[in-house]
């Protein structure tokens, strides 16, 4: 009876051979092409930098007699583990000053499939009161396949903020996708200069149904509902500003 042989042999405790040490393509090619072919093969099998833009929301808000406008976007730039990550967000009244807008710059650092942390400073950029905010938070993927992001802001004036955004795209057809959205603002004391009440100081729901003309490019509409509370509804009366309301939105949301 002849030895076992080949995948007929028991499976042994030896140490795997080691790894080829030379190239069949080192025998035509200098050392120095070869190191850099090696290193863009192994940035192409998971260290490559990637790129993205995204608009998530540009949009029109029609309310009663003080139409408006909003933005809320992101740009970023690396690979799976370590980004550069640039936000913006803000809005306006049509025929006025732009009531709200900031930009963040943050690192981001995955922490694992799902879930980033970010950390890095804000500018707000208001007529009422620039300020700079230090930025720690995450983002990431929840359960059931929520969006989810949440962020603390340390002002250079001690305020402290906090903001927890969360939306959910239900795909009715392959281009047609509904996205319920919320998003709460929150603040540990008073602000007068910012027109900011201490607790929960304002909450936006809004319902949006997009169409995909292309991944990139999707029109949208929907309704928003959104409210100030406490002291920052009291901030918002003195100036003879609305408190909330619901507005119909028309807007796109991009990336590329």
């Amino acid at each position: 009876m002849s030895a076992p042989a080949g995948t007929d042999q028991d499976a042994g405790d030896a140490r795997p051979p080691a790894p080829p040490t030379t190239l069949a393509a080192a025998r035509f090619y200098d050392p120095a092409t070869m190191a850099m072919a090696n290193r863009m093969m192994r940035d192409e099998h998971g260290g490559m930098r990637f790129s993205q833009i995204l608009f998530n929301l540009a949009e029109v808000q029609v309310r009663n007699r003080r139409d408006g406008y909003r933005w809320d976007g992101t740009g970023w730039f690396g690979g799976d583990i370590d980004r550069l990550v640039v936000k913006s967000e803000g809005e306006g009244t049509f025929g006025d000053r732009v009531e709200n807008a900031e930009v963040q710059a943050l690192y981001s650092r995955t922490l694992d499939p799902y879930w980033n942390l970010q950390a890095g400073i804000r500018q707000d950029f208001t007529t009422d009161a620039k300020r700079t905010y230090a930025v720690v938070g995450v983002e990431g993927l929840a359960p059931y396949w929520f969006d989810v992001e949440g962020a603390l802001f340390l002002s250079n004036k001690g305020n402290i903020l906090a903001r927890v955004e969360a939306w959910y795209d239900q795909r009715i057809t392959q281009r047609a996708i509904l996205q319920p959205r919320i998003e709460l603002n929150l603040a540990a004391q008073d602000m007068p200069g910012s027109r900011i009440g201490a607790g929960l100081s304002t909450a936006e729901l809004g319902l949006r149904l997009r169409y995909e003309i292309k991944r990139e490019f999707a029109p949208y509409a929907g309704v928003s509902w959104e409210h100030r509370y406490g002291e920052t509804g009291r901030y918002a009366r003195a100036d003879t500003e609305s408190t909330g309301g619901i507005a119909l939105v028309l807007g796109t949301r991009a990336w590329f």
